[in-house]
């Protein structure tokens, strides 16, 4: 990669449950930020649709579909027209009855490079993702582009320490995180901050740990008893954050990553030379009870 500055776009979106709707409303908000300058352009977790894992509801998988396939064909197109490099989280239909939580990659000429399948799924009230998603059996992930190598994550990978480290150490440049995850309606301010800080700040550590960006695109808006609350953000590789999407409101924001910080943050806290892999073989354990 000869330019070590990338411009990234973030687009936070509502969603209602017309999918050609919400895919027509995705491509405008990739051409707005391809307007602003955009080269790669992230889109958050499951954008044809509502988020249908809030119920249990065998209907729901008839909004799977193939990868590559209609979604990527059509985005491909607009990747290629644009000039930009697209990250799209799409439900993944691999077999009869067998489903993944699935981010797609389509290269700035239009060329799909790949996906990463999410390998952490949860199961909590509003967000049953186990009658949904076979884990991912891919593996951590980094994708090539134009502009970078781009290590991708899908929301509950966020929480891992372990996950952000292993596509690091692949060699992604920044990583990105597409996310669904918002606050119940009847919840307290209190539990509302506590909740996004705890968000945020694990993902800041990702980047503070690694001494790479991190990019994280949330959706808005109310479902159901959920307010999915925005807040998307982007960390520099000390976990500073450099910007902050509003909660409540749509927005489609450009941030450029001067991806030649990760070399000075590395060297002057080499977190990666000190490692003592020879000492790490217990996190391979589900825990450490009593021999």
């Amino acid at each position: 990669m000869s330019n070590k500055n990338v411009k990234v776009g973030l687009v936070q979106l509502s969603c209602s449950g017309d999918v050609a709707e919400n895919m027509e409303k995705t491509i405008a908000g990739i051409r707005t930020a391809a307007q602003k300058g955009a080269q790669v352009v992230v889109l958050q977790e499951l954008f044809r649709s509502l988020y249908f894992c809030d119920v249990e509801d065998y209907e729901n998988f008839k909004l799977a579909e193939a990868i590559p396939g209609p979604s990527t064909e059509s985005l491909s197109g607009i990747a290629k027209e644009l000039g930009v490099v697209i990250v799209a989280s799409l439900f993944e239909k691999r077999a009869e009855g067998l489903y993944h939580n699935t981010t797609a990659v389509l290269d700035a000429d239009g060329t799909y490079l790949g996906k990463y399948r999410k390998m952490h799924i949860p199961d909590d009230p509003g967000y049953f993702e186990k009658f949904y998603f076979t884990p991912g059996d891919l593996g951590y992930k980094v994708f090539p582009t134009k502009f970078g190598k781009i290590g991708v994550l899908i929301c509950w990978d966020q929480w891992y320490p372990e996950a952000a480290r292993i596509t690091a150490l692949k060699g992604a440049d920044f990583l990105v995180y597409p996310t669904a995850i918002g606050w119940h309606k009847d919840q307290d301010q209190l539990t509302n901050e506590e909740q996004y800080g705890a968000w945020q700040t694990i993902q800041r550590s990702h980047a503070v740990a690694n001494g790479i960006p991190v990019v994280s695109v949330n959706r808005t808006g109310v479902e159901g008893h959920m307010q999915f609350w925005g807040g998307s953000f982007v960390a520099n590789p000390f976990g500073r954050v450099v910007y902050k999407a509003p909660h409540l409101e749509e927005e489609i924001h450009v941030e450029e990553l001067d991806l030649t910080g990760s070399d000075r943050y590395r060297t002057h806290w080499p977190f990666l030379r000190d490692r003592r892999i020879d000492s790490y073989e217990p996190i391979t354990k589900r825990f450490l009870d009593e021999d």
